[in-house]
């Protein structure tokens, strides 16, 4: 116990003071506030993926204990019904993001909010990846509009806001309309020359850009971050190296899984056919040909709750947060989070951007990989050989990948168990980071 308050001193003399500073430095705050007012759309949107995959996929995990596929022949075609809300929730969290950032900058400098947001997301497109022309039709991809723009989404909005905003406060470079002018059409003029010149300032980047990346900014950063990764083999560094990135991306603002799935699939797809042949040649996954994979390692022991182990996070947060906005945020992405669906958390928290549980975040998958690791090097377990929804509870993954191995469904609880242990100092240093805030907005 000693050792545990021990480190919770540490972290309030080092984490606490850095995450109230960061926390109040305007931009950091406009990032964080622009993901907890999407968190409404992103939670609407995550029970319905829920309801689609869990309950209306006839693979999925609820479907299959309850064999609704069985009851109900057509079921699948029912998940047609709210396929299409991704398309107006998750999948434009960019441009959600690039708005609301802008928009709060423009608020701390007390500009005009609602058309420094439009303005960012004319800026966002203006350094899109071009449009296509496909038999005569012209096409934009939408792979960067949702979690894996999010970064560059970020950035546009950042400098698209600061020039709008250093602009309009300069009134050489604003319009002034005479009183007889109606409102609206004087507040549009107002800001007429700094829109100009962010968007001459973006067409200028986005042409030099090109030059470079022929397909555009967000293509380029997608490209730096796969290069590094190439031609990995499967093995336990490869797994904790993927999932190292993939979470450090997430909680920067880039949806990490998506940024990697190529590589991974890359690595990883061959062996896991190969396993699952196997298992289904011989009845069993003991003695399968590759024993470490993402799969076998990362999605059975290190993703209960989705990315960074965040079932566990709210397991934290239920036993020691002090924070009344982080327990009702809990209550709400908990049965999300029991189907590993983590948006809730990601964006409503948030997770991204947050000093506070970044650490823990990267730190935990990592642990309960070596974890899962050791069990199967050891042969007290059988390799996860057998495909499972990902839709699947956190520790029942293991078990059904391995075949119904009850020593794998505890290594799945306690693999939860760690990384509830893990967050729980985090999450009461971050109750320490709400108590110092309000008692320095007290004394200010």
């Amino acid at each position: 116990m000693s050792l545990m308050d021990s480190f919770e001193r540490g972290m309030e003399k080092v984490l606490v003071p850095i995450a109230i500073k960061l926390n109040s430095q305007i931009h950091v705050s406009a990032i964080r506030d622009a993901f907890i007012l999407s968190f409404p759309i992103v939670m609407a949107s995550s029970l319905i993926i829920l309801i689609n995959f869990a309950i209306l996929s006839p693979d999925g995990f609820i479907a299959s204990l309850l064999h609704l596929g069985t009851l109900f022949p057509n079921l699948a075609d029912a998940q047609q019904i709210f396929t299409p809300v991704m398309n107006g929730s998750v999948s434009i969290m960019s441009i959600l993001i690039t708005f609301l950032v802008a928009r709060n900058i423009a608020i701390q400098y007390r500009q005009d909010d609602l058309l420094c947001g439009l303005t960012a997301i004319g800026a966002f497109f203006v350094v899109y990846t071009p449009y296509k022309v496909i038999d005569g039709q012209t096409y934009l991809t939408t792979k960067f509009l949702g979690p894996q723009g999010l970064f560059v989404a970020v950035i546009v909005a950042l400098i698209a806001s600061e020039v709008f905003c250093r602009l309009a406060r300069n009134p050489k470079v604003t319009i002034a309309m005479p009183d007889a002018v109606p409102p609206a059409v004087a507040r549009s003029f107002k800001v007429l020359l700094p829109i100009f010149f962010v968007m001459i300032l973006f067409s200028v980047m986005n042409y030099l850009l090109t030059k470079i990346s022929p397909n555009g900014l967000n293509d380029l950063i997608y490209t730096l971050i796969q290069a590094p990764l190439k031609d990995m083999g499967t093995n336990i560094v490869t797994v904790l190296i993927l999932g190292l990135v993939s979470n450090f991306l997430w909680v920067i603002g880039i949806h990490g899984p998506n940024t990697v799935a190529a590589i991974r699939e890359t690595i990883f797809s061959e062996a896991n056919l190969e396993n699952l042949s196997y298992a289904a040649s011989h009845g069993s996954t003991w003695g399968a040909p590759y024993p470490i994979t993402w799969v076998g390692i990362n999605d059975a022991f290190a993703n209960c709750g989705g990315s960074g182990m965040t079932l566990g996070l709210l397991l934290a947060i239920f036993i020691a947060s002090r924070r009344q906005d982080y327990r009702d945020m809990a209550k709400m992405a908990f049965v999300p989070g029991l189907f590993n669906i983590n948006e809730p958390v990601m964006f409503g928290l948030p997770v991204v951007l947050n000093p506070i549980l970044i650490i823990p975040f990267v730190l935990v998958p990592f642990i309960n990989s070596l974890i899962g690791y050791f069990f199967i090097v050891m042969e007290f377990i059988p390799p996860m050989a057998y495909a499972v929804p990902w839709t699947t509870p956190g520790p029942l993954i293991a078990f059904f990948a391995s075949g119904g191995n009850w020593l794998a469904l505890f290594v799945g609880v306690l693999c939860l168990g760690v990384s509830t242990l893990v967050y729980l100092p985090f999450v009461i240093a971050a109750n320490k980071v709400n108590m110092s805030a309000a008692t320095q907005s007290e004394n200010e």
